[in-house]
């Protein structure tokens, strides 16, 4: 006898999750709020997954991969690596939307650092960005958007530290959009390769 197929899959419980997140804090997000976001009951939950903080270790886990993919997207999307990288800066700048949006995304940032278990997929997805930059800038290199001489492992982590940084710079500055800030200070870190290419 097949066993009664579930009303509502795990998938739908992390999208609920994701939706309750990016309206509340850490301290906010209980599963009574997802289960209502999901249309079940907080015991559903509880019966899936034992614990709010074991749903967000599995929530994590599964999408510890999501910005090597999301890259990975991009540059299918996009005909020039350049052009895929600054998409990439403008989708990551969706996380300030708004100084508000980012003091969440932080708070829970602080979560995913102090908690071992969330911390490992928090740093698989980080090594997953890595990886993903580093192939759109060796593919710029191939093309000849940047210059050869450009050290692209380097390259790859400044890249990371400033979309970072510029995000909470963003944050103190609070002047124009945070994509639009973003966008020239990741310019920056380019200028230098694109104008060795234009000197060539």
């Amino acid at each position: 006898m097949s066993p009664r197929p579930q009303k509502v899959t795990d998938n739908q419980l992390f999208e609920a999750a994701y939706a309750v997140m990016n309206r509340v804090g850490p301290r906010e997000l209980t599963l009574a709020a997802i289960a209502k976001e999901a249309g079940v009951t907080p015991a559903v939950i509880v019966q899936r997954f034992g614990s709010k903080r074991a749903m967000l270790v599995e929530f994590a886990k599964k999408y510890a991969s999501g910005a090597e993919e999301l890259i990975a997207g991009l540059a299918q999307q996009h005909a020039s690596p350049l052009a895929a990288i600054r998409a990439y800066g403008r989708c990551m700048a969706g996380m300030a939307v708004s100084p508000a949006a980012l003091v969440r995304s932080l708070a829970y940032l602080q979560n995913d650092l102090t908690d071992p278990a969330l911390h490992k997929h928090l740093r698989r997805q980080a090594q997953g960005t890595n990886a993903g930059l580093r192939r759109l800038l060796e593919a710029a290199v191939r093309t000849g958007e940047l210059s050869k001489g450009a050290n692209v492992r380097q390259l790859a982590r400044t890249m990371e530290a400033v979309v970072s940084g510029s995000m909470l710079s963003w944050a103190v500055h609070r002047e124009g959009s945070a994509a639009d800030w973003m966008q020239r200070d990741l310019e920056s870190v380019l200028a230098p390769y694109l104008q060795a290419r234009r000197r060539a």
